[in-house]
């Protein structure tokens, strides 16, 4: 038995069975997807673990179950991917995955529906208006600003990795950036800008056992974190350790925890928070469900300050998936 922390001999490499990588898929970030899967499939195998890739725009999800896959990583982004879609079609398989379930994934993807749960249970999230597609009449449109400040953050409510995602700065601007933005999804959000830090956190676990791994702070071009800047380039710094003051680190963390607790979430997710410049105050941005696990992404980054190597973060990933309704429980009951 290993005393540092690894897996388990129960669930070792061979007991895993046979292994899907979910990768690819049809969402806007299928080429981010198709990055983080591969990563994923190389360390998985590595460690011994019967791995291999699966594309579902390419293949059924029921051949899974046809050709004995006994669990799956998710290392899908946006759309079909986390959105518990595919975790719903997993459940009907009895096929465990990594990640969130059908109800946290499907909340979590929605930024609005994300908000009201956290405002339900008090926790800090900056001001925010829907507009729906079909009711973007001109007055409202350029109303939001009286609102809500310039600037102001204008997204699609529905997509990952800052797709779609525009920094208006006056009122001249609104009107495109909400154009572009209903072009992705028929709720458009518009939220305050909060100018200050802007950090990541990663949690691993689930329920009471969930812990957040070291913050991340992101400094950004002018502050232009955006989809080119996220993947594409090296202009953009990641900082950990985050060399936030004392404390900071620490509440950011707790906060980060009870999001992702109050919203269900298992397994492992990110939560972006904001820090005002002048109060301090730490402002839930969103969760993402399914991270990226790429070279460049921010999980493994964190992780390896915590001393966990990509290698053993993807198999400790795998030990934890799971069914939101165990089935082989109830079979043998």
């Amino acid at each position: 038995m290993s005393h540092h922390g690894t897996v388990r001999p129960e669930t070792g490499p061979t007991e895993f069975g046979k292994v899907a990588v979910l990768m690819g898929g049809r969402s806007a970030e299928r080429e981010v997807s198709l990055m983080s899967g591969s990563g994923v499939l190389k360390a998985l195998q590595s460690r011994g673990v019967d791995a291999h890739a699966f594309d579902p725009a390419e293949r059924d999800l029921a051949e899974l179950k046809k050709k004995g896959f006994r669990r799956c990583f998710i290392a899908l982004h946006g759309r079909y991917g986390e959105d518990g879609t595919v975790q719903g079609a997993l459940e009907l398989l009895g096929i465990p995955y990594t990640g969130s379930g059908v109800m946290a994934s499907s909340i979590a993807i929605d930024k609005i529906m994300t908000k009201r749960v956290w405002l339900a249970e008090g926790l800090p999230t900056p001001r925010y208006r829907l507009l729906r597609r079909g009711a973007l009449d001109h007055g409202q449109v350029i109303g939001i600003p009286d609102e809500l400040g310039l600037p102001v953050i204008v997204k699609p409510a529905r997509e990952g990795s800052s797709i779609g995602v525009v920094k208006v700065e006056g009122y001249s601007g609104m009107q495109a950036a909400v154009a572009q933005a209903a072009a992705m999804d028929a709720d458009v959000l518009c939220e305050e800008f909060v100018s200050g830090d802007e950090v990541t956190c990663p949690v691993l676990g689930t329920g009471d056992a969930a812990r957040a791994l070291p913050v991340i702070r992101i400094v950004a071009p002018e502050g232009n974190y955006d989809y080119q800047n996220k993947y594409f380039t090296d202009d953009t710094k990641y900082l950990v350790p985050c060399g936030l003051p004392a404390g900071e680190e620490e509440a950011i963390q707790a906060l980060v925890l009870k999001a992702y607790r109050v919203l269900g979430c298992r397994g492992w997710g990110r939560v972006d928070v904001m820090i005002d410049a002048a109060t301090r105050q730490p402002s839930l941005l969103e969760i993402n469900t399914s991270p990226g696990m790429t070279g460049h992404s921010l999980v493994p980054m964190s992780a390896r300050a915590a001393g966990i190597s990509y290698e053993e973060l993807c198999v400790q990933l795998l030990a934890s998936a799971a069914l939101d309704h165990d089935i082989t429980e109830k079979a043998g009951a």
